[in-house]
């Protein structure tokens, strides 16, 4: 008898920002376009519904820079819940490197909760059960960020950074 083991990365982050500012954020392409790796999103917030992010210009930019073919679809998964502005719940498949293309789906979930004292919480946590390549790329430890490392935890410092100053880590 085989089993497996759950493997769940979990990040939590607190931002001075609004629950719909965080929410808009990480579900709108006009953001996300902005922050961490610039990928363009394209939401339909249902259940059932596609989650598809694409490569913003900048993104192609850099990419060939570096020598690397982008795909014209970075991400794509489904909807399974998504309560604005509090939880949004996805599957998720990285397709821009083909070992992590093909260990599949994952479950991506994003948790928004108000604290006391104006600000909020934002927890990430990303099942990557039997998906080693995708939990090794998205946990933050593949170098620099500017070559394509720093998984979540870059996002996210990169996302708080913007919601808090107005500015990107790197600009």
């Amino acid at each position: 008898m085989t089993t497996t083991q759950q493997t769940v990365q979990v990040y939590k982050i607190y931002i001075k920002a609004t629950p719909e500012a965080i929410w808009d954020a990480i579900t709108k392409p006009e953001w996300t376009a902005k922050y961490g790796y610039t990928g363009v999103v394209d939401y339909d917030l249902k259940p059932g519904g596609a989650a598809k992010t694409y490569p913003s210009d900048a993104m192609r930019e850099a990419g060939k820079e570096q020598g690397y073919d982008i795909p014209d679809l970075l991400i794509d998964g489904e909807i399974l819940e998504a309560d604005a502005p509090h939880k949004l719940v996805m599957t998720w498949r990285m397709l821009m490197d083909p070992t992590c293309a093909a260990e599949g789906f994952t479950t991506l979930t994003q948790e928004i909760s108000e604290v006391e004292g104006g600000y909020c919480a934002l927890t990430v946590s990303h099942d990557v059960t039997n998906a080693p390549t995708v939990a090794a790329m998205v946990n933050g430890d593949n170098g620099d960020p500017g070559q394509g490392g720093g998984g979540h935890p870059w996002i996210l410092s990169d996302l708080k950074s913007l919601l808090e100053t107005g500015k990107i880590l790197a600009g």
